[in-house]
């Protein structure tokens, strides 16, 4: 946990003075989530989503699965008046087709441009409305995470926050004066 928290404070650092938020993602160590994600607090780090329960997330499998970033939106829409759950809904593009296509749409709370530059996200963000939250995703790295954090987008997710971390080599040392 040391070395989550001492990374994630390390990348928070890279992108002082901005608005942007750094999130982790669920990847995560089987049976130790929480404290991971504990870690990146600690950090200075905020957390994605703990678990399927408290976003829905609407990925590019989901999307291909429902025949549509449509019928994505729509059957995630359907679910929460169905069950009367009340969440965000986060939908995951690929390109600015994809984009367009939400845009028109709506529906939906924040957008995940995923493995855009930072200058398509620059342009992206010039036809999004302040409404939607935006995040940027997907190839993101310690070199480039300034140049993201200065487009405008509210997020950037690093999935690497807690599952390419290197832990702290610590010992304690006893002395004794005789």
């Amino acid at each position: 946990m040391s070395g989550i928290a001492t990374q994630t404070n390390e990348i928070v650092s890279l992108i002082k003075g901005t608005d942007v938020k750094l999130l982790d993602t669920r990847k995560t160590t089987p049976g130790i989530r929480y404290m991971e994600k504990w870690a990146v607090r600690i950090g200075g780090g905020h957390n994605h989503r703990f678990a399927l329960y408290d976003m829905i997330m609407l990925k590019d499998n989901h999307v291909d699965y429902a025949g549509g970033i449509k019928n994505a939106i729509q059957r995630a829409n359907d679910y929460l008046a169905s069950t009367g759950k009340d969440l965000k809904i986060e939908i995951e593009v690929r390109n600015e087709k994809e984009l367009a296509e939400v845009l028109e749409i709506g529906k939906v709370d924040r957008i995940m441009l995923d493995n855009f530059s930072p200058e398509r996200i620059i342009e992206s963000l010039k036809i999004i409305p302040k409404m939607y939250e935006v995040e940027a995703s997907g190839g993101i790295t310690l070199d480039t995470i300034r140049s993201y954090a200065e487009t405008g987008v509210d997020y950037i997710s690093v999935g690497a926050l807690t599952h390419s971390f290197q832990s702290l080599d610590m010992s304690l040392k006893a002395k004794f004066d005789n």
